[in-house]
């Protein structure tokens, strides 16, 4: 590695370190549900190191807590990370041309925060060392905090772990935020993804229900509800 390739790497990890403060907290919430739903602490952070999808794993796990059936846990998950497919898009659009082994490694690191931390903004770099940079921060950290929170589950006193279980709607919330202010159309979906997914979950299994719930609405959000457009990048 060229001493430039390495300056814009150690750019990226410096840029990465705000997300590294947030990702250590919410990697032992997750690592603590996974014990919860009976995972060991070996399996949980298996699922860190291959799967690395905060949401999805915490909804996995949720649904793990619950007993759902194997197949509705993967195809809630595929769901919650279609997002995934346009954000690789948008980073690879943004990065300048580097070999496919590197490209693919950068793929794999594509998360909602370095995704905005790599697209939004100007004068940051467009190279592929800049935004692996970022992925190594975020990855050890996450991690860093599944490993924390798997040890650590025995030792922390019961009401805590049970209130760390909120943690999973605070995840989700903070992805659809950026979006509502300014966008009744958008938060009218929420409540209507909520509603169907309440009314469902009394005629089918719950984990069915999150499923059937959030195609059927976002195929209805796909007609009338306007995202925010991206700055130019």
């Amino acid at each position: 590695m060229t001493e430039e390739k390495r300056k814009l790497f150690a750019a990226g990890l410096r840029a990465g370190l705000p997300i590294m403060l947030g990702y250590v907290p919410i990697g032992i919430a997750y690592a603590v549900m996974a014990r919860q739903a009976g995972l060991s602490a070996g399996q949980a952070c298996l699922m860190s190191l291959t799967v690395y999808a905060g949401a999805s794993q915490m909804m996995a796990a949720g649904m793990l807590a619950e007993h759902g059936a194997f197949l509705a846990i993967v195809l809630a998950t595929f769901v919650l990370n279609l997002r995934h497919i346009i954000m690789s898009t948008c980073v690879m659009h943004r990065m300048e041309p580097a070999p496919l082994p590197l490209r693919l490694l950068a793929a794999f690191g594509v998360t909602d925060e370095s995704f905005a931390l790599f697209t939004t903004g100007t004068g940051k770099s467009r190279s592929v060392f800049f935004f692996l940079g970022i992925h190594v921060a975020i990855y050890l950290s996450w991690n860093l905090g599944t490993l924390l929170g798997a040890l650590a589950m025995d030792l922390l006193p019961p009401i805590l772990t049970a209130s760390l279980g909120i943690s999973l709607y605070a995840m989700f919330i903070s992805i659809l935020m950026p979006d509502l202010p300014g966008n009744g159309k958008l938060a009218a979906l929420v409540l209507l993804t909520a509603l169907c997914n309440t009314l469902l979950g009394r005629v089918m299994a719950s984990s069915w229900a999150l499923i059937v719930s959030t195609l059927l609405c976002a195929f209805a959000g796909s007609f009338f509800v306007e995202l925010k457009e991206e700055a130019d990048v």
